[in-house]
């Protein structure tokens, strides 16, 4: 069976359709559903589409050229016949007005007067007519009250109706006269009496539904202008069941002093909203039959149905959304999003009975609408006739989804109070999501860190822990993505990422307070292990130092993981983002079939709060890109953040990261780490250190010998006139000795983690490390032909592992510069008085501790002006002090008391 019809058939069909994908969808669609169809046979159908297409393509350009050749030949002939018609209509003109001056001349004087009092009797008569029809009803308000009275007696609701609506038409009447004001007080006073001898009958035909009587009584509360409050009826009788149902039932978490009732009946708001909203829902699907059998507008009608219930309710529901919040505290957010979810799906519900309202207008015929007799003449059925039209104006459809989609072309009302209404109450908790979200993280985290208070004082593996509650933190934001979405479709997404950032900060925090605190204990049978080494028994370490070299390392290794998560966290947050910055573009360019939010009038609230900012959109656009835009990731190594964050990638490619201060707080946590292990390792140094200011050394008298002058060729292998100290040998064979610490610790990638937070780092060495960290980028949508727009979650980042002895050395050259710090600005400032042999020995000392920091990489300035500052003699030195303002050289001349 064919599926491309005949070609009068085909461009007609092109000619009604408004969009040509569908257009194609339709003409290639079998019509059979069902039926199969091969490559071959559809390649076969389209080849004859388009050589159908390509005939009636030049049969139109050989019919637009005819027309084309007979335009140009008739238009010269046009312009001459336009010139002939200007010069007859002159012509008739002048013959016209003297046709005019001759009649007038033929008619004698008599005539003419006769003529015009003819006309001027005629006008008196039709003003006279007028008046006395004026005159009869504004006698018939003499009979007025009487006759109204007597029809309300009677029970004759329509003509008393008719007769008030005869009489307040005449109303215009006494207009500006002294008559206006008590006519207008009596017209008013009977339709009350009216409305009062109706309103029993009507609430009772209400109650019943009898819709005809409905219809009667509309017609007649229209009749006499009080359409109005014909509608406060019926919502106030339709309504009364829900709203019972919202007054009367006990909430748990929302009512301060709740109804006496039987707990059973007591339940959550999150529990009853969708018992509630079933009711309503209910309500309004019986409403959806009955209402067109009574108002002329029944999707308005419906609309403000549903409006009229959500102002009734008492409490209102913003008074129990804060309730609610108030109960649940910080972890309130799980409990609102339940309850938006149920709003959602009631309005999703809402929407499917006003379409089904609406098309059932669409398609009632006239004879369906109320009689003019009961209600406004001529209002039903005008209403109908132009639904009608609508419905016959909008494009046809060869398919049955396509009358679905031609919604938009029918006559609906934009009528958003009820959905507004409706979401109104969760705008400002929307707004405040940042800090919603945060504040359940929080709630979350203090959950989890519980335990770890109670257990503080045990004996127990604190960077095993930090793993552990680092599972659980990041388990616990994993939601949060969705609970965005969920709650502010996308719109929140500025304050998801600040929550999360500063959850992740916080929680990090937390470790490095203690890791600077000291407070973490290690383990007994990690320190006996580690103390085990027959190679490293001869360096000076108690068994305590060992546990806390292992603790710290441990503790790095976990802030690598942690770090790592974070990582793998913020790249699927960044995937989710460009989800919503995808759906923001779409609902931009095809606001008619993308819609961010669930319904119009959600969507509006949001499009209008503080929510869609500037920033928002900037972030998206941080994320997602436009593609107009370059399509090239450029990856570039940053000096400042290289080693921070293992590559940088340039504006024109992915996105700075988006945890920043998350991880500026791993960093920070990994450079607590590395000074506290800097510092375990550097202790027994430091208390060889501790009583070297204090000396006899320094005070000593006796012949210095004299030092052979040092060539510049010898520099490389200095001599010495004095041994060193026994103090600063045991420093030396404690720093040739760390080599051997880090050759044991050699495959612990521990170490090799926030180098560029490691204290004193070697700028060459930071730089060359900047460069190892440069990534490289697998692409793994590798399917052939593929040209759309690589997405962020197609690029690992694969940074260049570290060499071994490489990070060894930024170690060993940080700690000789934490080591000479401590030195010379805690150590030897704080000598007193230096002998010349005292000057004599600390020369050697420093001399002798210079080369051996030396063969650690160890270029250290301070120590070498001590040096050079100790090995100067009174004559000299004093002319030096005298000529320069050096702080170490002060100190020198102090110590040998050159100065005051």
């Amino acid at each position: 069976m064919a599926l491309v019809p005949s070609t009068t058939e085909l461009i007609s069909s092109l000619e009604d359709s408004n969009d040509i994908v569908s257009w194609i969808n339709a003409t290639l669609t079998p019509p059979d559903a069902t039926q199969s169809m091969g490559l071959t046979v559809l390649d076969q159908h389209v080849n004859s589409l388009v050589s159908t297409l390509d005939l009636a393509c030049e049969d139109t350009s050989s019919e637009l050229e005819r027309i084309i050749d007979d335009v140009s030949r008739g238009v010269p002939r046009l312009a001459y016949d336009l010139h002939f018609m200007k010069d007859g209509a002159a012509s008739l003109q002048s013959v016209l007005a003297q046709v005019t001056a001759r009649s007038r001349d033929a008619v004698p004087l008599s005539t003419r007067a006769a003529l015009d009092r003819l006309q001027l009797l005629d006008l008196i008569k039709s003003h006279m007519e007028a008046a006395r029809e004026v005159l009869r009803e504004a006698e018939s308000w003499s009979t007025l009250e009487l006759e109204v009275t007597s029809f309300l007696t009677d029970k004759s609701y329509a003509k008393a109706a008719e007769r008030l609506s005869e009489a307040s038409r005449s109303m215009a009447v006494f207009q500006n006269t002294p008559e206006y004001d008590p006519r207008k007080t009596l017209m008013v006073n009977l339709q009350n009496q009216l409305e009062a001898a109706l309103s029993s009958a009507l609430v009772a035909a209400i109650n019943v539904h009898d819709l005809a009587a409905c219809r009667n009584y509309f017609g007649i509360f229209a009749n006499i202008q009080r359409e109005a409050e014909f509608r406060n009826y019926y919502y106030g009788s339709r309504r009364a069941a829900v709203v019972a149902l919202w007054q009367d039932t006990t909430i748990s978490d929302c009512d301060a002093t709740p109804a006496p009732q039987s707990e059973s009946s007591s339940q959550t708001l999150a529990d009853f909203m969708p018992k509630f909203y079933a009711s309503f829902l209910a309500l309004l699907n019986v409403e959806r039959t009955s209402i067109p059998s009574i108002f002329p507008d029944p999707a308005s009608t419906l609309s403000n149905l549903i409006s009229s219930v959500l102002s009734a309710l008492q409490p209102t529901f913003s008074q129990r959304l804060a309730s609610m919040f108030s109960h649940y505290g910080d972890a309130a957010l799980k409990e609102l999003i339940a309850i938006f979810r149920s709003t959602e799906e009631f309005a999703s519900g809402v929407d499917n009975v006003m379409e089904k309202i609406r098309y059932s207008a669409v398609f009632a015929s006239p004879t369906d609408s109320p009689n003019p007799s009961d209600g406004p003449p001529g209002h039903a059925r005008r209403r109908s006739t132009r639904l009608s039209m609508s419905w016959r104006a909008a494009p046809s459809r060869s398919t049955s989804s396509g009358l679905l989609a031609s919604k938009s072309a029918l006559s609906i009302p934009d009528d958003l109070e009820w959905e507004q209404e409706l979401f109104q109450p969760f705008l400002d908790f929307q707004v405040d999501f940042g800090s919603l979200q945060r504040r359940l993280l929080d709630h979350t985290l203090r959950n989890i860190i519980s335990n770890d208070m109670r257990h503080r004082v045990s004996d127990i593996d604190r960077a095993r822990l930090l793993r552990e509650r680092a599972v659980d933190v990041f388990s616990a934001t994993e939601e949060s993505v969705s609970r965005c979405i969920a709650f502010t479709h996308g719109y929140g997404s500025v304050g998801l990422v600040r929550a999360l950032d500063g959850f992740f900060q916080s929680f990090i925090d937390m470790w490095t307070a203690e890791v600077r605190t000291g407070t973490s204990a290690a383990s007994t049978a990690v320190s006996t292990q580690a103390a085990s080494g027959e190679d490293l028994s001869d360096l000076d370490y108690t068994p305590e130092d060992w546990a806390h070299i292992q603790l710290s390392l441990h503790l790095l290794s976990s802030g690598r993981a942690v770090f790592d998560r974070l990582v793998i966290f913020e790249n699927k947050l960044r995937a989710s983002l460009a989800q919503i910055a995808t759906t923001f573009r779409l609902a931009r360019s095809d606001p008619a079939n993308f819609v961010i939010a669930s319904s119009k009038g959600e969507s509006q609230l949001l499009e209008q709060s503080a929510l869609n900012s500037a920033e928002l959109h900037a972030l998206l656009e941080r994320v997602d890109p436009d593609p107009t835009h370059s399509r090239e990731t450029i990856l570039s190594p940053s000096s400042t953040s290289g080693l921070r964050h293992g590559f940088h990638m340039s504006q024109q490619g992915v996105s700075a990261p988006l945890l920043v201060d998350a991880r500026e707080g791993v960093f920070t946590f990994a450079k607590a780490c590395q000074m506290s292990l800097q510092e375990t390792i550097l202790s027994p140094l430091r208390k060889h250190l501790t009583l070297y200011a204090s000396s006899s050394l320094w005070t000593e008298s006796g012949d210095q010998k004299v030092k052979r002058p040092v060539t510049a060729n010898e520099l490389q292998i200095p001599s010495f006139s004095l041994s060193p100290s026994e103090t600063v040998h045991k420093v030396c064979e404690g720093l040739l000795n760390l080599p051997k610490l880090f050759d044991d610790y050699a495959d612990d990638d521990a170490l090799s983690f926030s180098l560029h937070t490691l204290p004193h780092v070697d700028p060459e060495i930071q730089k060359y490390l900047s460069e190892q960290a440069v990534p490289g980028i697998v692409d793994t949508s590798t399917s052939p032909g593929h040209k759309r727009r690589q997405s962020l979650t197609a690029l690992k980042l694969t940074p260049a592992p570290l060499d071994p002895e490489l990070v060894s050395s930024a170690w060993l050259a940080s700690l000789g510069h934490t080591l000479l710090t401590h030195l010379t600005t805690s150590v030897l400032p704080n000598i007193t008085t230096l002998s010349v042999a005292g000057a004599a020995q600390l020369a050697s000392d420093l001399g002798y501790l210079s080369t051996i920091v030396r063969a650690l990489n160890v270029e250290f300035e301070d120590l070498e002006c001590w040096r050079e500052y100790a090995e100067l003699d009174e004559d000299e030195g004093k002319k030096r002090i005298a000529a320069e303002r050096d702080g170490i050289l002060q100190c020198i001349g102090r110590m040998r008391g050159w100065t005051k």
